[in-house]
């Protein structure tokens, strides 16, 4: 199999799909002179979910636009959904404001919400945005509420079954894709913030994880990317750090009531997404550098594969 530096460039840069010479060298270093080629991902989708805690360490965030910027040289429509979650949380401790979060949900105030929207749009999508674009006039930044892409309505939560309050938390309910998609036409990246509307004109925060399935089942993608801070999926957390390496949507049904904090949104959007078309997820650890790149090209990556209840049996391994 060759490799990406070995294939005839399949983007111009004003982001045409043409045949000719290689991509140039790339001064940064990116990895791609090892990475396998696939001709059979050429014009599909992949949505790839960043979170806060990759993106606070500046290496990290280097490396992973590079990975956005070279599946999209490889003929590619990467779209990128980010969260903000250690970031969002420094602010509201610096204004003094309650950081507290319920069945793995930041519990959202109006007051919280104010922040989100400004820490998200303004501050962690401009460092994104910045580091895409520092490869060339690839990103383009926007939020859910733009143009109604996402829309949400308020999401009940229930903890050692009581129900919670966790205020202006959303549940996407509708996705209009075509400004993305639009955006995608155009040969560019879209990065998007993980805050929509509601019918009721109020404004949510809705968990990145769940806004990057539903984007990525509205735009028909491929594959979705999650990126964690942890290996994967554990088999049996706590009393081990075994990761699950491939399930089916069915076997991932079945752990899910018994996850807890932050992966419980994670699989079960990885669920939602397998369930309504996505090809296949990968649960990466982010603090891997060139994570992305490698999940998305090559069959042997580390972390968790989800795949539809019909993928073939031999593709499994939860062991």
């Amino acid at each position: 199999m060759r490799t990406l530096r070995e294939q005839p460039a399949v983007r111009g840069a004003d982001g045409a799909r043409r045949t000719g010479t290689g991509p140039a060298a790339d001064p940064d270093g990116l990895p791609a002179a090892d990475v396998p080629w696939s001709e059979e991902l050429q014009g599909r989708t992949v949505v790839v979910k960043c979170g806060g805690s990759t993106l606070e360490d500046p290496a990290l965030r280097r490396s992973f636009a590079q990975d956005v910027v070279e599946l999209w040289q490889a003929g590619l429509d990467p779209v990128v959904v980010h969260g903000g979650g250690p970031q969002i949380s420094s602010m509201l401790d610096r204004l003094a404001l309650e950081v507290r979060f319920e069945a793995g949900m930041r519990v959202t105030t109006p007051e919280a919400m104010d922040v989100v929207r400004m820490v998200l749009t303004g501050q962690v999508q401009r460092d994104l945005v910045g580091a895409i674009n520092a490869h060339g006039p690839f990103a383009v930044g926007m939020s859910g509420e733009d143009a109604h892409t996402l829309t949400a309505v308020r999401r009940p939560a229930r903890v050692d079954g009581r129900t919670v309050d966790i205020g202006l938390v959303g549940d996407i309910v509708g996705v209009d894709p075509d400004t993305v998609r639009n955006l995608l036409a155009g040969g560019r990246i879209p990065v998007v913030s993980p805050v929509a509307r509601g019918d009721d004109g109020q404004v949510y925060n809705v968990n990145a994880d769940l806004a990057a399935s539903a984007l990525a089942v509205a735009l028909g993608a491929d594959r979705l990317v999650m990126l964690t801070d942890v290996p994967g999926l554990y088999a049996d957390w706590p009393r081990s750090t075994e990761v699950v390496a491939r399930l089916t949507a069915l076997e991932l049904e079945t752990l899910l009531p018994g996850l807890a904090g932050g992966m419980l949104p994670k699989m079960e959007g990885c669920l939602r997404a397998v369930r309504s078309g996505v090809g296949r997820v990968h649960v990466l650890d982010g603090r891997t550098p060139h994570a992305v790149l490698r999940g998305v090209l090559t069959e042997e990556n580390p972390g968790t594969t989800v795949l539809p209840d019909d993928a073939p049996a031999d593709g499994v391994n939860t062991g």
